[in-house]
């Protein structure tokens, strides 16, 4: 299996990379991203792009994938529609147009968030679920991810420095949060090994919850 990985620096990215590489199955895995990785493995190749809505540059490289884990995203605090729209509807999209028509068959994980929907009056909520749909349609295999809290696990840390400050706080208390409210609660690595599940076997229901990734 090939996989593409969008958003590979990020908390998400990194768990999902992880599991990608880890995994036997996975011969080849491209991350697509604004910064290297800074990783060194065999099945792992890089495209560092500065814009991200423009794939035309890579696009004669994007043939022959089986998966597409798009992780890139953003807090919509302090943002304006447009720079979140940009970010979280733009961006996904200019990956998911040419790879539908170039691997038709190919499973697209959408990491979205608890919550999101459509028609919600919140900003973030609505441009995310614009965003599912749209995907859903594209791809017969396409999926939206729903995680609502996730703690980081094997070295995986957050870009934004006050999230790191507060999983590193919330950490002993994750096994309570488990236990207390199990279905709104994943790992990095958890989201990771669900990501290949889908693209594996797939999930009876394309809207997955963190219920659905443990």
């Amino acid at each position: 299996m090939r996989v593409i990985v969008f958003g590979a620096t990020g908390m998400v990215g990194q768990g999902v990379l992880r599991e990608c590489l880890l995994a036997p199955d996975v011969t080849g895995v491209l991350a697509v991203t604004r910064t290297p990785t800074g990783l060194h493995h065999p099945k792992l190749h890089e495209a560092i792009l500065t814009d991200l809505a423009d794939l035309t540059s890579i696009e004669a490289d994007l043939s022959g994938y089986d998966a597409c884990f798009y992780c890139l995203g953003v807090s919509s605090v302090g943002m304006d529609e447009a720079a979140y729209t940009r970010i979280s509807y733009d961006f996904p999209m200019a990956a998911a147009r040419p790879l539908a028509r170039l691997n038709p068959d190919l499973t697209f994980v959408y990491v979205s968030g608890a919550g999101t929907d459509p028609n919600s009056r919140l900003m973030w909520s609505r441009v995310k679920g614009r965003t599912e749909n749209e995907i859903m349609a594209l791809f017969p295999n396409g999926y939206a991810f729903r995680p609502g809290f996730i703690q980081p696990t094997y070295g995986v840390r957050s870009k934004t420095g006050w999230y790191n400050t507060a999983y590193a706080l919330t950490a002993p208390l994750l096994p309570i949060l488990r236990r207390v409210v199990p279905k709104h609660v994943t790992t990095t690595d958890a989201v990771g090994r669900a990501m290949l599940r889908a693209a594996r076997t797939g999930f009876p229901n394309r809207v997955v919850t963190s219920a659905d990734m443990r």
